[in-house]
């Protein structure tokens, strides 16, 4: 066998060698993950301060509401999905003029109130259909969905709940 030729083994042989490595970590790391998540959810409810995402409180609906508000939910994230994507591109254009020479403040400023409205447009619309789908919900079902008006948007860094504290 050529030199050549054993270093191409080698090498192939050493790439599946990490792959299968690396696919074994992720899939330790992952069922690890899961076997602490089953235990938070076995020992109780969470206390740690985190709010319940929406899946959670779908969960916790009865299994026969699940289904129409997971489709509302879908709907209404689809309804504002357009107004926080331009939220993020306004946001994407006042950091790339902020480091644009000549530096326009007036500009920056701008895109950032640009990016802000938008996002509370998006925000309006998902409140208001929360609030259009907890009207269709059991007193029961309701209580435990409501949790979902004081959840906020993964993107939004926390600024909804920096700017309500201020006011």
């Amino acid at each position: 066998m050529k030199t050549r030729t054993l270093v191409i083994v080698l090498g192939v042989a050493l790439a599946v060698s990490v792959a299968i490595n690396l696919f074994a970590a992720t899939a330790a790391f992952t069922a690890l993950n899961a076997q602490h998540r089953i235990e938070r959810r076995v020992d109780g409810p969470d206390h740690s301060g985190r709010r319940p995402g929406p899946r959670e409180l779908v969960a916790a609906l009865r299994p026969e509401a699940r289904g129409p508000v997971r489709e509302a939910l879908r709907a209404a994230g689809l309804r504002a999905h357009p107004d926080f994507k331009e939220s993020r591109q306004a946001r994407r254009d006042a950091v790339a003029a902020a480091a644009a020479d000549p530096y326009d403040a007036a500009r920056v400023g701008a895109l950032l109130a640009q990016s802000r409205a938008a996002e509370e447009r998006g925000r309006a619309k998902l409140e208001a259909d929360a609030l259009a789908i907890l009207a269709t919900l059991e007193p029961a079902d309701r209580a435990a969905f409501a949790q979902i008006l004081n959840s906020r948007s993964k993107g939004g860094g926390g600024r909804g709940e920096a700017r309500a504290e201020k006011r």
